[in-house]
């Protein structure tokens, strides 16, 4: 998964150690106070265009007396911020232009009302929009889970219980010989059904220099691809993107069919790839880019991604509920 970040691959690194160092020259905060306190941790946000809403993320905390966040935008994995400070009760942090594909920072002002953030930023439209936050669930569970009866998601058939995100869009998904084979460039596919806590099975086989992902409850990225090499560890095959990284990572396969065993409970991830475990109990902290919504605490869809480039097929998609 990428989203937009053609224009900036290149820059990545550099923008990366950029806002690392402009951080340190520009974040403030009052660390003392309880106002500030008020603020931190993980929020949920709801990003309001007039047309439509983007889900985002953002991680408000403080290190060595000094205001950091962190965040996942409209697209891509979560980085941190050049700018964030909280005065008077108020909250202000900037994303930088280049990721967000606009002609200025983005700059995001709000307040903190009871347990809800609002506020305003300067689209990259032009126009200003709305955004709400609220605080990101724990999602702890108490007790193990009783699973249910195993779902087939694929007929091996046709897309019977699926949907693309653009109706009629042209390249589309299909099915050929029994497997489900990604657009490239094209629409997402998204599951019709929504699932809370789950044990998934599924088999893929990624071409050479292409690049997918599976989408738990719609939110949460598990990385497939051939192409990202020179990408952070977590934007491999086996990590949950931005986020958490494959450990061991195993070696790339083009062309040949692998298996993901993936167990999801609250936001705690395993991710077993060719009968390895490459992520053991780890915990998601937030959405990733392309989720299509910042609702963590709601069951959601699988959705596969079709819209990088290249193409990968899947198979058998099972998927076992725990039953509550």
């Amino acid at each position: 998964m990428r989203f937009r970040k053609v224009a900036i691959t290149l820059l990545g690194a550099a923008l990366f150690a950029g806002a690392a160092h402009s951080r340190n020259q520009t974040a403030t905060t009052h660390s003392s106070t309880g106002s500030t306190k008020a603020f931190l941790g993980r929020w949920d946000l709801t990003l309001k265009a007039p047309n439509r809403e983007y889900p985002s993320w953002l991680e408000l905390r403080e290190e060595n007396g000094q205001l950091k966040a962190e965040m996942v935008g409209r697209w891509g994995n979560a980085r941190p911020l050049p700018s964030v400070e909280i005065s008077g009760g108020r909250l202000k942090f900037v994303s930088p232009k280049e990721e967000e594909e606009s002609k200025s920072d983005l700059v995001f002002e709000g307040k903190l009302t009871g347990k809800l953030l609002s506020g305003t930023l300067n689209g990259p439209d032009g126009k200003t929009w709305q955004w709400t936050g609220r605080r990101a669930p724990s999602m702890k569970r108490s007790s193990a889970p009783t699973w249910a009866a195993p779902v087939p998601l694929f007929n091996g058939k046709d897309l019977a219980g699926w949907h693309q995100s653009l109706a009629g869009a042209s390249p589309a998904w299909k099915v050929e010989n029994g497997n489900l084979i990604t657009p490239g460039n094209g629409p997402e596919l998204i599951g019709d059904r929504k699932f809370e806590d789950f044990k998934l099975h599924v088999e893929f086989n990624c071409g050479t220099e292409s690049n997918s992902g599976i989408y738990l409850r719609g939110r949460y990225e598990v990385q497939i691809e051939t192409d990202s090499a020179s990408e952070p560890p977590s934007h491999h095959t086996g990590g949950v993107y931005g986020f958490l990284a494959p450990a061991p990572e195993l070696p790339r396969k083009s062309g040949e069919w692998q298996t993901y065993d993936i167990t999801l409970l609250g936001r705690m991830i395993t991710v077993i790839q060719n009968g390895q475990t490459v992520i053991d109990n780890k915990e998601i902290p937030g959405i990733t880019g392309g989720a299509l919504d910042s609702h963590e605490e709601l069951p959601g869809p699988i959705y596969l991604q079709g819209s990088e480039k290249g193409h990968v097929m899947f198979r058998s998609i099972v998927l076992t509920p725990a039953s509550k």
